[in-house]
C-alpha cells in the first residue's frame, strides 16, 4: 500500500501554523536560545506573519537585543520591510531601545531602508542620540 500525501487543511498545515505562532512567541518573548535552536534545525530565520512581521521585526520591536543578534547571526535580513514599509531598526527607533539599534546597526541594519526609515522616525521623535549612531544630524 502506497503512502498518501495528506489533504491541505489537515492536521499538517494546523502543525505548521501552531509551530509559526510558538516561534512568534519566542520572537516577543526575547526567547534568542529557543528561536536560535529551530532556526538551527531549519526553520526559516526570516519567517513572517500575515502583516509581513519577521521574527526579527517582533524581536526588536519588543527590545529584545540577544534576540535580534541572535536572528541575525542565523542570516536573518536586518532590512526586511514589513507589509506598512517599517524595518526592525525603525520599529527599534519608535521603542528607543538603543541596544536593540546597536545589535541591528552592527548586523547591517540600513539607517534609510524603509518607509518611514529609521533615519525619519529618529527624526519625527526627536532622538538625536539616535541620530548620532547614524551618522546624521
Amino acid at each position: 500500500m502506497s503512502e498518501q500525501t495528506p489533504p491541505p487543511g489537515g492536521a499538517d498545515d494546523a502543525e505548521v501554523l501552531a509551530l509559526a505562532a510558538k516561534l512568534f512567541d519566542l520572537a516577543r518573548d526575547g526567547d534568542a536560545a529557543g528561536l536560535a535552536a529551530y532556526v538551527d534545525a531549519g526553520a526559516p530565520a526570516d519567517l513572517a506573519n500575515e502583516r509581513g512581521d519577521t521574527l526579527l521585526m517582533l524581536a526588536a520591536y519588543h527590545g529584545h537585543a540577544d534576540a535580534v543578534r541572535a536572528l541575525i547571526e542565523r542570516g536573518a535580513d536586518p532590512n526586511r520591510a514589513n507589509d506598512h514599509g517599517q524595518t526592525p531598526l525603525a520599529g527599534a527607533v519608535f521603542k528607543g531601545v538603543t541596544e536593540v539599534v546597536d545589535a541591528l546597526l552592527a548586523g547591517g541594519a540600513d539607517p534609510a531602508a524603509g518607509a518611514p526609515s529609521a533615519l525619519e522616525a529618529a527624526r519625527m521623535f526627536g532622538r538625536a542620540e539616535l541620530l548620532a549612531r547614524f551618522g546624521a544630524a
